[in-house]
């Protein structure tokens, strides 16, 4: 009796996603028409469509990819083959190197080219004689040499940019240390100067006073000289 209802559900659920992939099947052609014209965004609206009615499409998941992909959003392109690829019950050879080789191509178009080359290399493992792969596998590779020689280059540039800068503060530090070095020196020398002249100052003042104190005494002494009486 057990045996009987599990068989009976597991036939229920297999019409019921017979219906549920007939649905979503519909929504797939519908837009593969719209890829086939280049109309990508509503290309792109009916997998959707396709993928809420029957989560587990393959065709539905791996053509969103391409939609996206041709719309220029590779980052979320790579995303999706990658759920594709997760839904390749069959563990098809051909679909998982179709999915690698374009996860491959958007990683590419990001410029990540490390990543895309083993992406090249997943598909050419499964797929080994596809030329197409093996030919966006050779330019990944010359362009990751080329972007590495560029780091390189940059690394040195910025190296050496820093130490001009280094030997630049460096070499301002050292002049504002001899401008303060001057500035300090005059300052000193004007204090000495000024030093110098409130002296010289007093000391002309200690001789006038000096000078007046010693010709009123000499008038005193006139004066008494002619007042006295002999």
């Amino acid at each position: 009796m057990m045996k009987k209802n599990i068989f009976i559900i597991l036939i229920f659920s297999l019409i019921f996603l017979n219906v549920q992939a007939q649905k979503g099947a519909k929504d797939v052609r519908e837009g593969n028409r719209f890829y086939k014209n280049e109309n990508f965004t509503e290309a792109d609206v009916s997998y959707r469509k396709a993928l809420d009615k029957n989560a587990a499409s393959f065709e539905a998941s791996f053509n969103l990819g391409n939609a996206l992909y041709k719309q220029g959003k590779y980052k979320e392109a790579a995303v999706q083959f990658a759920k594709a690829d997760s839904l390749n019950a069959t563990n098809d050879a051909e679909r998982r190197a179709a999915v690698q080789h374009n996860i491959g191509n958007s990683q590419f178009k990001l410029q990540d080219y490390e990543k895309s080359i083993q992406s090249y290399k997943n598909a050419l493992k499964l797929d080994p004689k596809n030329d197409e792969t093996r030919y966006n596998l050779a330019l990944a590779q010359a362009l990751l040499k080329k972007q590495q020689g560029q780091n390189d280059k940059n690394k040195d540039d910025n190296q050496n940019k820093n130490n001009q800068n280094q030997q630049q503060q460096q070499q301002n530090q050292q002049d504002n240390d001899q401008n303060k070095n001057q500035q300090q020196r005059q300052q000193n020398q004007m204090s000495e100067e000024n030093a110098k002249q409130i002296l010289d100052a007093s000391l002309q003042d200690e001789k006038e006073v000096q000078n007046r104190v010693n010709e009123n005494r000499q008038k005193q002494m006139k004066k008494r000289s002619v007042e006295k009486n002999w």
